[in-house]
């Protein structure tokens, strides 16, 4: 089941939470709608559903209108952050409610929650209750319970939000596996960068109710097409300054060759630089380094992260080094140091935080 989202605009009062959104998931395809708080990435997942109607646009199910098709019509699975389930149902009656609602026969409902037991790895608990669970269990048998009525899309708004970050890691994992085997058309929303690019095939990056970027993981995180999708996806670090012909010239003395679609005039530009993309030298190699100064080194396996002032305009900059490196440089708080990024996505304009 493709869905196909086209100019879908959605209103509360004053407030505009969906602004001439369109989308297209393929079908079989595992998406994330990605985004700070108040992006309109729920907002969007329950206007596919069906629990909330815009106020123009159209929804498609596989090329049929479905805007004002009742939930209940649009065969949909909906999984929510706190699991939703009945405490007090057996996790048998919370996986078998939506087939004993459709009025299904007792051995069929029985085969199939048995058959999503074994699916979800929890054969043996359909006599226990939710509360006898660990959250991840809870999440398997909300999960379950989506299923249950073999959607043709399944939407999960924040599935991982009330878990600890061991539990997260591990479910998202385990539901990457599972739609490997089921196949289902699959959104869910998250704010967490690492849990889409780790789990999606294709990422919907939301910001003030418009997409900014539809791609890859691979590619909104390294091509990124906007200046917010690149400060979105990870930590970085933002230059101003200018280009002049074909070259780029930064803030503390730093230049470097402008990017093709950048270059040919006098214009400002906002450069972005990742911490691991830029490089640390105890003595200045080339015309494009900066003199810089260690302020704070924080070894985290096998990373070491350091905050270091750039001497000539005081701006504090992050960087990443392998330990390897790190342990070759010997760095110390206060030691002067030469930096040099490598990597730099470019944008003409301004942009601040």
């Amino acid at each position: 089941m493709s869905i196909e989202v086209r100019g879908v605009t959605k209103r509360f009062g004053n407030f505009t939470a969906l602004d001439d959104v369109s989308v297209e998931v393929p079908s079989g395809s595992l998406v994330a709608l990605l985004g700070p708080s108040g992006s309109g990435k729920t907002t969007l997942l329950r206007a596919i559903a069906g629990l909330e109607t815009p106020d123009a646009g159209t929804i498609y199910f596989h090329d049929e209108d479905a805007t004002d098709r009742p939930v209940r019509h649009r065969n949909v699975g909906f999984v929510f952050q706190h699991y939703a389930l009945f405490r007090h149902m057996t996790i048998f009656d919370n996986i078998a409610f939506g087939l004993q609602v459709r009025k299904r026969p007792k051995e069929e409902i029985r085969e199939r929650v048995h058959e999503l037991l074994r699916l979800i790895q929890l054969e043996g608990v359909e006599n226990r209750y939710p509360a006898q669970l660990s959250g991840g269990q809870r999440q398997r048998v909300a999960l379950a319970r989506a299923l249950a009525a073999r959607p043709k899309v399944l939407l999960l708004d924040e599935p991982f939000g009330a878990l600890d970050a061991k539990v997260r890691k591990e479910l998202r994992q385990w539901i990457r596996r599972l739609h490997d085997e089921i196949h289902v058309t699959s959104l869910f929303v998250t704010h967490d960068q690492e849990e889409a690019l780790e789990l999606a095939d294709r990422v919907v990056l939301m910001h003030d109710g418009k997409v900014e970027q539809v791609g890859t993981p691979d590619e909104v995180y390294n091509r990124p097409a906007t200046p917010f999708v690149m400060n979105f996806l990870g930590s970085v670090n933002i230059f101003h300054g200018r280009v002049r012909g074909d070259r780029l010239s930064l803030a503390a003395g730093l230049e470097a060759d402008a990017p093709a679609h950048v270059s040919g005039e006098d214009r400002g530009v906002v450069a972005f630089v990742r911490p691991h993309d830029i490089d640390v030298d105890l003595s200045q190699k080339n015309g494009s380094s900066a003199c810089a100064r260690v302020k704070w080194i924080h070894p985290i396996g096998a990373v070491v992260k350091m905050e270091l002032e750039l001497l000539d305009d005081k701006k504090d900059i992050e960087v990443e080094l392998t330990r390897e490196r790190h342990e070759t440089l010997r760095l110390s708080v206060g030691e002067i140091v030469y930096v040099t990024p490598k990597g730099l996505k470019v944008f003409v304009g301004t942009y601040s935080i």
